[in-house]
């Protein structure tokens, strides 16, 4: 072996083969086109329009001016309550990105040492904390990733790596990484990674989890290319190949905004037992009042972090602590009255698809707010009675002629009752729609068949009658009587030239027999033109 040939190093190697491969055409996108030809070889050129939007972005950035109480009065249009939370974090939301402004202006303020306003937000689900984000990350302009702390494990163990969210956030905005260095990362679930006292063997989803996510957290450059995307790997060295404008490879998480949140069970309880036992001494700060007693984790101190199971350090990089409350029934009605982003909305804007219009009493919308309150998911249980509510006259009504829906308290309790009601109060104008079905049928059938089915009153009258009787509509009955007349009626059409056909009574009790009656009908008369009988 010469050494020359011991010296080599095996990737430039690899490498040289793909760079072959890539010429040849022969490696495939998931889209199906060779990566190195034109057609897919290359990513398109952004539009004029998105580097507007990129160059709009930026500039919002760059020239941030909102003021605290703004960022609140914005939030109020979409998230009920929760107006501490929406205090703080709309300071450290000004904090944060006034400083990038300001290192913008001022390079030299970026070698100064800052320690970011990272957010833990405590409190049950369902009380707006990833909606308070969302909407703060819209108002900014600023990317936004969303991931659940459990899809993490330590490095080497199953499981998605941390520094997928930089890059996650580079994707939300376009591959753009000037702007994703701006962006939000919330991670949610984050009290499921902490440490138990009692956990045996090797934590693959807890303080290894943590220390990996603390590194994120402090100021370090994240590789944007996972060592586990092939794609993404192979793409980089066909970039290198044509000798292109390289992408970037890392970014920095130095602006990088991060906020973590949790429901944390059971924290308010050793909360609550550590205020209990400082009123023996000065300076104790006891529940008081009913407010406090129904959240202690507004009290929340550095020490029941970590005696939940948080490292001191991961504790120390999430300065700004804020607890969500508890959603109350009259919150919720709130929410649905008045909220930009209610739930009602949502099951307006579905019945109107239909042409339908709901409208809910006050009584109704008390109803809801008290059924969700009991299945104590937050707003979430909004939409869980709703649904319950509803789901029987979503399936019902598209079919009939009732166009106005309106919902009071016995709809919400009673929704089976009231709807067969309802079906009942419209029996004699539900005919009316059936037979505009039936017309449309035959106006289908001709359309896809060539021939024209004249449905007399009777046939109407017999297909109404089977349609409510079996719970089928128009539609499926009539195509399941007439799937074969297609093939028949070509028959007949051949024979004797006759393209319509009346529908009665006898056709629609047996579909069968009457075409077979026809067909042979057809070639009789047939015979009879061709004078062979």
């Amino acid at each position: 072996m010469s050494k020359d040939e011991e010296t080599k190093d095996p990737m430039d190697e690899i490498q040289k083969n793909l760079q072959n491969l890539f010429k040849s055409g022969k490696i495939f996108t998931p889209f199906g086109s060779p990566m190195g030809a034109a057609s897919g070889g290359e990513p398109p050129p952004s539009s004029e329009e998105e580097d507007k939007e990129r160059a709009e972005a930026l500039k919002r950035i760059e020239e941030f001016n909102l003021k605290p109480r703004e960022i609140r009065d914005y939030l109020d249009r979409f998230v009920i309550q929760q107006n501490e939370a929406k205090k703080v974090i709309s300071v450290a939301i000004c904090d944060h990105f006034n400083h990038i402004r300001r290192c913008l202006e001022d390079p030299e303020l970026s070698e100064q040492e800052y320690a970011k306003q990272n957010i833990i937000l405590l409190g049950p689900t369902g009380v707006g904390k990833t909606y308070l984000m969302r909407n703060i990350a819209r108002l900014v302009g600023v990317p936004f990733v969303k991931a659940d702390a459990t899809k993490f494990s330590e490095t080497g163990y199953v499981g998605g790596d941390v520094e997928d969210l930089v890059r996650d956030l580079v994707k939300a905005a376009n591959g753009d990484t000037d702007l994703a260095q701006y962006g939000i990362i919330y991670i949610d679930e984050i009290d499921k990674i902490a440490n138990s006292a009692n956990a045996g063997g090797r934590d693959v989803s807890g303080r290894g989890v943590q220390i990996n996510l603390l590194k994120l957290m402090e100021e370090t450059e994240v590789n944007l290319q996972s060592q586990t995307d092939m794609l993404g790997q192979m793409q980089a060295m066909m970039e290198m190949q044509r000798g292109g404008k390289k992408s970037k490879r890392t970014m920095s998480t130095k602006h990088i905004l991060f906020i973590v949140s949790g429901a944390f069970d059971q924290m308010d309880k050793a909360i609550e037992k550590r205020l209990s036992n400082t009123t023996m001494g000065f300076g104790a700060n006891p529940a008081s009042n009913e407010e406090d007693a129904d959240n202690y984790l507004r009290h929340v101190e550095t020490r029941d972090f970590i005696d939940y199971g948080f490292e001191p350090e991961f504790v120390g990089r999430l300065p700004v602590r804020v607890a969500c409350q508890p959603l109350k029934p009259a919150d919720l009605l709130q929410i649905m009255a008045s909220s930009e982003g209610s739930v009602l909305r949502q099951y307006v804007s579905d019945f109107a698809g239909y042409g339908i219009t709901l409208e809910m009493d006050k009584g109704a919308m008390e109803e809801v707010a008290e059924r969700a309150y009991k299945e104590k998911t937050g707003a979430r249980g909004l939409m869980t009675v709703l649904e319950r509510a509803f789901r029987d006259f979503k399936f019902e009504l598209p079919s009939t002629s009732i166009r106005t829906l309106k919902a009071d308290r016995d709809t919400i309790q009673d929704p089976d009752t009231q709807l067969k009601t309802l079906l009942r109060e419209n029996l004699s104008s539900q005919h009316e729609v059936l037979k505009t079905e039936v017309a449309a049928y035959a106006k289908r059938f001709e359309k896809q068949d060539g021939f024209q089915l004249e449905f007399q009153d009777e046939a109407v009258a017999a297909l109404i009658e089977e349609s409510l009787e079996t719970d089928k509509t128009i539609r499926s009955l009539c195509e399941r009587k007439f799937r074969d007349f297609k093939h028949g009626l070509t028959l007949i059409s051949r024979n004797t030239g006759q393209k319509k056909f009346a529908i009665d009574a006898a056709v629609i009790r047996d579909p069968e027999k009457a075409l077979s009656q026809w067909v042979v009908a057809s070639y009789q008369e047939e015979k009879i033109v061709n004078g062979e009988e």
